[in-house]
């Protein structure tokens, strides 16, 4: 299997080396729960999966709560048979409710149950990192943080971490044990958490990961406002506030920037985007949602792609 040199970066203090672009499964998760991106074809997704690895990627990131454990079967369909597997992170907290609405739950039971499910769809004996998802409920923080160090002690999982948590968040559960990993959201349209949490982190060796770094889909240079128009009712995105005006017409105005920088380094807008997040000193990865495997390729440079105070000036529109 041929593999591109991506970029590698230590993930804080965990001792995995990760490429600098992870692939995101959230949108392989498909169709009918409340928080789906829409119809979603399995053997896509799967294709995806296995041109992402052959370009080089190493690590994938997933959660129980996509499709409510479709996306860990597509992930655990893909790697079967694989003679050397990514690492695979994936995350708890939000199991299945009545007619497949996302429940909040961090209570000791409820995460063991859920870590188990995701250990069978995945077909892996340890998972390389298990995430808190949503801080939700408050008052279930500590115990839900508990329950992942015990998880870790068990073997069960290698690595822990959160995902959407705040300073104040963070603090309360470091009582309890070093946390390894974040995973924020962060983009050129999500950027609150270059304040406080992201200089916190990397001053205290916790790794990053972010999320939705091409701002779900909306920075990589093919969402016209005709195929927003479009989008199913069933995917998320059609009714969000950066998916409509008045943020709509600044965001379209920001892609335009980003096509500018994509020509004079022969790559696409969405690279850009990326390479944008990863330019921040905390940060160690991102993740890349791909639903077909044509659309690795375009992207996956973001790795490798180096952005200087010019492409800065016109992204952030200084220039």
């Amino acid at each position: 299997m041929y593999k591109t040199q991506l970029r590698t970066a230590p993930l804080g203090e965990t001792g995995l080396e990760i490429t600098r672009v992870g692939f995101g499964a959230w949108a392989i998760g498909g169709a009918g729960y409340d928080w789906g991106w829409g119809a979603q074809d399995d053997e896509d997704s799967i294709a995806a999966i296995h041109h992402s690895l052959e370009l080089g990627v190493n690590w994938i990131d997933t959660a129980a709560q996509y499709g409510f454990g479709h996306s860990e079967e597509v992930v655990g369909r893909a790697l079967a048979g694989l003679a050397e597997r990514p690492y695979v992170f994936t995350k708890g907290g939000q199991p299945e409710g009545p007619g497949r609405t996302t429940v909040q739950s961090l209570e000791r039971d409820s995460l063991r149950r859920e870590v188990e499910g995701s250990l069978t769809r995945l077909g892996v004996e340890a998972i390389d990192l298990y995430q808190i998802h949503w801080p939700i409920p408050d008052e279930e923080i500590e115990e839900g943080w508990s329950t992942l160090v015990e998880l870790r002690d068990n073997g069960l999982v290698r690595h822990i971490g959160v995902s959407n948590f705040n300073v104040e968040e963070l603090r309360r559960i470091q009582s309890i044990a070093p946390v390894e990993t974040l995973q924020p959201p962060y983009s050129l349209i999500a950027g609150g958490v270059e304040d406080e949490i992201l200089p916190l982190v990397e001053r205290e060796g916790i790794g990053v990961i972010v999320y939705s770094p091409m701002g779900s889909g909306l920075l990589t240079g093919r969402m016209t406002r005709e195929r927003i128009e479009s989008l199913p009712d069933d995917d998320w995105r059609k009714h969000r506030a950066q998916f409509t005006e008045p943020r709509l017409s600044r965001n379209l105005e920001l892609v335009a920037r980003l096509e500018e920088v994509a020509e004079r380094h022969n790559t696409s807008p969405g690279a850009v985007a990326v390479a944008w997040t990863l330019r921040n000193p905390a940060v160690d990865g991102a993740i890349v949602g791909f639903r077909r495997p044509d659309q690795v390729d375009p992207i996956i440079g973001a790795a490798n792609l180096e952005l200087g105070a010019d492409d800065i000036a016109t992204i952030e529109g200084r220039a």
